[in-house]
């Protein structure tokens, strides 16, 4: 015998979204438009998407100017080119901070995301709060998170819809002339990619 209390906690019980996702993948199921292994499929396939991907990005344009270029042009057919496939027919938009301009990316509606190169979004990030606020007033959120924009910087707040969807290109940090790609990717961060926080310059161990 031991003293633990085994007794559920409400705080196990499956929340609204996680009831009306179980419901409609099993009504998906019983009417014979998706089959079990599909959706085991797709899951294995949105589970292996990790901010490292959209790091990868990011540390590539850094490097290679015509990259970047491409990059800026088309976010989606230059992913592809590092292999980076799109599971869905989602356009992705890339925009570049500068010292003048600083982007920060919200889905006004629910949680659109660029799930492709950044995997599953933050709980924050499907929060009203932030999807209010982060349009209404963008400063004052980034200065919350730790990130101060200068008054003479533009913020530019970009809404994420169910067709377009946005990944920032940050600042590459001074200091970091030099450094490999694996280098530079280990410094970007989801946060960077959303547009809430800067890149900084403490170098991480690369194995």
């Amino acid at each position: 015998m031991h003293p633990h209390d085994h007794t559920p906690s409400i705080d196990d019980a499956p929340g609204y979204y996680a009831i009306m996702e179980t419901a409609i993948r099993e009504l998906l199921v019983e009417k014979h438009l998706i089959g079990p292994e599909e959706i085991r499929r797709q899951i294995e396939v949105l589970d292996s998407r990790t901010p490292a991907l959209g790091a990868k990005v990011v540390a590539k344009a850094w490097l290679d100017p015509e990259f970047r270029a491409r990059l800026l042009a088309n976010g989606r057919a230059a992913c592809e080119e590092l292999g980076i496939t799109f599971y869905d027919d989602t356009q992705l938009i890339v925009l570049e901070n500068t010292d003048k301009i600083h982007n920060l990316i919200v889905c006004t509606l629910c949680s659109c995301y660029p799930r492709p190169v950044l995997g599953s979004p933050p709980d924050w990030y499907k929060l009203n709060p932030y999807r209010a606020r982060a349009v209404k007033e963008p400063r004052k959120v980034l200065a919350e998170f730790g990130t101060p924009i200068e008054e003479d910087v533009e913020i530019r707040v970009s809404d994420s819809t169910a067709a377009v969807r946005y990944l920032v290109l940050p600042l590459r940090p001074a200091g970091t002339e030099g450094f490999s790609e694996d280098e530079l990717a280990s410094l970007v961060t989801r946060d960077a990619m959303i547009g809430v926080m800067k890149v900084n310059t403490v170098r991480r161990n690369i194995q």
